[in-house]
């Protein structure tokens, strides 16, 4: 059996993309344009599995200290130049997620656009720093359009986004899913903004 290679599959896809116009329509998840008035106004931010940058850009730009992670070097390369060109200063990394997951307690916030590995979800929440913020969309089963994966093993079931960030605050949740005229609201997708808050006993001694 071949073993499958990630970092090679996204490498690929990356070096087949017309970067020059990806990086002109490049934009934030929807998640993070959508919510960008929740974010602190300073600290420690990460984008991860970034792709192209789109998420971290906007990050950076509303004042975060902005780290970047992706396993596609290709992918790395183009968010470098892109931020060069555009004068926004990201801290990048070729990383394999899976292998090496954020360590707990590092992170005011994290952003995960159209990336599901369920396993590291423990490893998301312990990253958040206390009143820390995660910003998650990804795919869902109940979808209108072929976009995104074949395999339903990388798409939510229903109000599943929700079970997995259960330890967390929920401030925003939508899944629209195939309800009403499909052809409005955000389709095909779930979105969380959660809020990691840390309980203080405030019973007298």
């Amino acid at each position: 059996m071949v073993e499958f290679n990630a970092a090679k599959k996204w490498n690929d896809i990356y070096a087949a993309c017309d970067l020059s116009n990806a990086q002109e329509n490049t934009k934030a998840a929807h998640v993070l344009r959508e919510y960008s008035y929740l974010l602190p106004t300073s600290g420690l931010a990460l984008d991860l599995a970034c792709g192209l940058g789109g998420t971290a850009k906007l990050l950076a730009r509303l004042g975060l200290l902005t780290h970047a992670w992706d396993i596609s070097e290709n992918a790395i390369s183009h968010l470098q130049l892109s931020c060069k060109e555009q004068g926004i200063k990201i801290i990048t990394e070729v990383r394999d997620i899976e292998r090496k997951p954020p360590i707990a307690n590092s992170f005011d916030v994290i952003c995960v656009s159209y990336y599901l590995e369920r396993h590291l979800v423990k490893n998301i929440i312990d990253a958040l720093r206390p009143n820390g913020l995660l910003f998650y969309q990804t795919f869902i089963n109940e979808k209108v359009s072929n976009n995104g994966p074949s395999n339903p093993s990388y798409r939510l079931q229903p109000n599943e986004l929700l079970a997995l960030f259960s330890p967390l605050h929920i401030l925003v949740y939508q899944e629209n899913g195939t309800v009403g005229d499909t052809n409005q609201g955000i389709r095909d997708t779930a979105l969380l903004v959660a809020q990691k808050r840390i309980m203080t006993n405030t019973n007298n001694v």
